[in-house]
């Protein structure tokens, strides 16, 4: 009765109850439409609401059935697969496994160098007390293939790794031998090594004779035979970078023109640095005497890799 009437002649409640009728009519037909496009009743329900929401908010009478378009299946929320979520939560444990042992390496490592440098604590404090009352001690010859301050200690599989090479050894033998082959140890002098102050760096650290893995412990050492503070010559000194007190841990802060300080008891020399290298343990040549006074400073490289050694060279200043 409606529809052969005007709309003119129609009351407000009639149009409304006419613009109801159509959009039943209208969800009723796209209902029926995507059902027979294979859509389920639920994602037709859905996609009838969806259009009806939008015609609601534009506040327009519902389009025809030729002006309603098809609800794609790409526009349904994907249902994710239960598999999926399976893998996913196996890789989440995994990650989480992985950054767990990531922790714990990184908690052992800390205690180890703890300990380490607790140990190096104790051997200072005895190389203070045997510098305060000296004795004379023979100086043993040294046979190196590498140069020290590395991690090889005596308690390693086939003990440590010893470090100069064979055609170097004269070089870092006592200074005079017997005819019969008897090495006649030469004792220490009164100029012999005993602080470093290097103050760009904050190292102030005891010298001990000797590069080995204990005396490597209770200070800066000096390569025996070497020269001493303000000889002419090569004097050679070491010290770890990561254990043992890190006392050359900032070592590789030095630059050209910096000066560092070695103490042969209470007299003092300057040395200002003229050259610092990145050189393979091998390269042992370093140690070798030279026409000048110089002291040489190295320790391991890079930090905590120790696959090279650094060194810097510096000129004794007048």
């Amino acid at each position: 009765m409606i529809k052969k009437r005007k709309v003119d002649d129609l009351s407000v409640e009639e149009l409304e109850k006419a613009l109801l009728l159509k959009r039943r009519q209208a969800r009723l037909e796209r209902f029926q439409r995507l059902s027979k496009e294979g859509y389920s009743r639920n994602q037709a329900l859905n996609g009838v609401n969806q259009a009806l929401d939008q015609l609601l908010q534009a506040q327009v009478t519902p389009p025809s059935k030729s002006e309603v378009q098809p609800v794609t299946p790409s526009a349904m929320p994907p249902e994710k697969p239960r598999q999926k979520k399976i893998t996913d939560m196996l890789l989440l444990g995994l990650e989480i496994v992985a950054v767990a042992g990531l922790v714990g390496v990184l908690i052992a490592s800390y205690f180890n160098l703890r300990e380490l440098n607790d140990e190096v604590s104790l051997a200072q404090q005895q190389a203070v007390a045997q510098q305060a009352a000296p004795t004379p001690t023979p100086e043993p010859a040294i046979s190196l293939k590498v140069l020290p301050g590395g991690h090889s200690a005596p308690t390693s599989p086939g003990g440590a790794v010893p470090d100069v090479p064979l055609h170097l050894q004269q070089w870092v033998q006592s200074r005079s031998s017997t005819s019969a082959g008897a090495i006649e140890i030469e004792q220490q002098s009164a100029n012999a090594p005993t602080r470093l102050v290097i103050p760009k760096i904050g190292v102030d650290a005891p010298i001990v004779n000797g590069v080995g893995w204990e005396d490597l412990k209770k200070g800066v050492g000096h390569l025996p035979n070497s020269a001493h503070p303000g000889e002419r010559g090569n004097m050679y000194l070491a010290a770890h970078n990561d254990i043992y007190g890190e006392i050359f841990r900032y070592l590789e802060e030095l630059e050209v023109g910096d000066e560092y300080f070695v103490y042969a008891g209470q007299e003092k020399f300057r040395y200002v640095v003229k050259e610092r290298r990145i050189i393979k343990p091998t390269e042992v040549e370093v140690m070798l005497p030279t026409t000048e006074p110089v002291a040489t400073l190295q320790t391991c490289y890079p930090y905590l890799v120790n696959t090279h050694r650094l060194v810097v060279i510096g000129e004794l200043a007048e």
